[in-house]
């Protein structure tokens, strides 16, 4: 469930199945506080993906921070909408 309205958004952040049951974070740009979710095994239309859901951050510009520094991304969360970031590439 994703709680996403005015100033709200969520990010929904794919993987490989190296990232199963591991943290990811983000940082608000601007600010030192991590956020994190845990990585997991999801069925999607009978197969399996790898993602972390965000179900909540407050609108703005993020860094996606992972193990691997050159998996980090910068993206913005948007007010009512959600975000995906795909790590699989």
């Amino acid at each position: 469930m994703l709680d996403i309205g005015d100033g709200v958004g969520a990010l929904v952040v794919y993987t490989t199945g190296e990232f199963d049951e591991r943290e990811i974070e983000v940082i608000r740009v601007g600010s030192t506080a991590r956020i994190h979710t845990v990585v997991h095994a999801r069925e999607v239309d009978g197969r399996t993906i790898f993602a972390g859901v965000f179900p909540s951050l407050p609108e703005g510009d993020y860094t996606l921070c992972s193990d691997d520094p050159t998996r980090n991304r910068r993206l913005t969360i948007a007010s009512g909408l959600v975000a995906e970031v795909d790590l699989r590439e």
